[in-house]
């Protein structure tokens, strides 16, 4: 949990994740717009793109490699290069240890991670294979999630409702707005639970 890491576990992380993700695509983009084509394919994860508890690091460094491949994608597609993201759920060692309890909030919530959803780690191969043709030359800058027979696009960050006026928001204003228009439907992925 956030309040129980250290800085430590915090810069280890993300070194290992986004760094290490960094560090194998600065030098391969470096080859594939030399030689005007190349798959750049990275791996994100569910943790990241909608959130488990516990894993602010290990979630902060895959959300931010769906943004950094997406960034990738349009910096590097004018020379024949794609880069896409694949976030996998699958049956590991690293899964093992995971405790039932958050497997099925996980699957409460729709996101594959509980045992029924989660394929084999053979299951995502033939998809990096795919992406990494040049049957997938048209696919670009995007994300997708892939357990056992099932692969999912995920959008794109999009607006989902905006409320506009001229002028800057008061906060008296957004205390009234707010409430009945983007805040109607906002769901809490973490509510204060009843007291007893």
């Amino acid at each position: 949990m956030i309040f129980n890491m250290s800085e430590q576990e915090w810069d280890d992380v993300i070194a290992v994740h986004l760094k290490g993700t960094f560090t194998v695509v600065k030098h391969a983009s470096i080859v594939f717009r030399q030689q005007r084509s190349g798959r750049i394919i990275t791996f994100s994860s569910t943790s990241g793109l909608y959130g488990n508890s516990g894993q602010a690091n290990y979630g902060a460094a895959k959300d931010a490699i769906a943004g950094f491949t997406r960034v990738v994608s349009r910096d590097m597609g004018r020379y024949g290069v794609t880069a896409n993201s694949i976030a996998p759920s699958a049956s590991t060692r690293m899964t093992t240890g995971v405790p039932d309890e958050s497997r099925n909030l996980r699957s409460a919530r729709g996101i594959s991670g509980g045992s029924e959803l989660m394929g084999e780690a053979e299951d995502i191969a033939p998809f990096v294979t795919w992406l990494a043709s040049d049957e997938s030359a048209h696919v670009n800058g995007h994300v997708f999630h892939v357990t056992g027979g099932l692969v999912t696009l995920l959008n794109e960050p999009e607006p989902v409702s905006t409320i506009n006026k001229d002028g800057r928001w008061t906060v008296e204003e957004l205390i009234r707005v707010f409430p009945a228009t983007i805040g109607v439907e906002l769901y809490n992925p973490a509510p204060v639970p009843p007291t007893v």
